[in-house]
């Protein structure tokens, strides 16, 4: 039998009876000994946009995305129509370096003006790659790039 309260209403308690019903248990981390650093913290509050730069054997893409929005404020492709009938080819050298000035342009008309990139485990920073971040930096937006 359960103790009676001071109001004469029994007591709830939890299924191991250790805990009053009104306590809420916080959630536990999967690894309590790990430590987050201020800088992973306020990275994406500091550095709020990102680059992000898809290449394959076809064509190019590259956009700016606020990090904790997850939205994307430009967008440039080799892919649309407008930049299909210009180029000659969608996936080399200057086709990588026009993707980076259309991106330029449309990132200042949203007033972005800074960014970075970490490249993917996979990619190398070097050519292509290379191409449109320098070529971001040539039109006046400034880029930091995280090479591990």
């Amino acid at each position: 039998m359960a103790p009676r309260s001071f109001f004469g209403v029994e007591d709830f308690l939890d299924d191991d009876n250790s805990r009053p019903y009104t306590y809420q248990k916080g959630k536990k981390s999967k690894n309590p000994n790990k430590h987050i650093s201020f800088k992973q913290r306020t990275i994406a509050y500091m550095e709020p946009f990102t680059l992000d730069v898809f290449i394959s054997k076809r064509f190019v893409s590259a956009s700016l995305t606020h990090r904790v929005t997850s939205k994307q404020v430009a967008v440039a492709g080799t892919n649309s129509k407008d930049i299909k009938a210009v180029l000659r080819s969608r996936s080399d050298i200057p086709a990588c370096i026009a993707i980076g000035r259309i991106l330029a342009e449309r990132a200042k008309e949203a007033d972005v003006y800074t960014g970075s990139y970490t490249p993917r485990d996979r990619d190398k920073f070097e050519g292509k790659i290379r191409a449109v971040v320098q070529s971001l930096i040539d039109n006046g937006i400034d880029i930091k790039v995280y090479l591990d």
